[in-house]
């Protein structure tokens, strides 16, 4: 997986759809994937923050923990 995109990229993306524009036009103003903009917006209706989750699985409680 890749780097998650700056966090002043995603507060200048989600200012720009807050100002009216769609997720599409967000998408080509910012030449990102539409995906990244809908996913972005998303998290911010579901978690109020722009913050990427965490990636990968957690630590722990596989067939080695001891």
């Amino acid at each position: 997986m890749g780097k998650p995109l700056p966090m002043a990229l995603r507060k200048r993306v989600a200012a720009f759809v807050d100002e009216g524009n769609s997720n599409r036009e967000a998408s080509r103003h910012f030449r990102v994937s539409p995906k990244f903009v809908n996913d972005l917006m998303k998290l911010r209706a579901e978690r109020g923050s722009l913050e990427p989750r965490r990636q990968g699985h957690g630590t722990g409680g596989g067939k080695l923990a001891a």
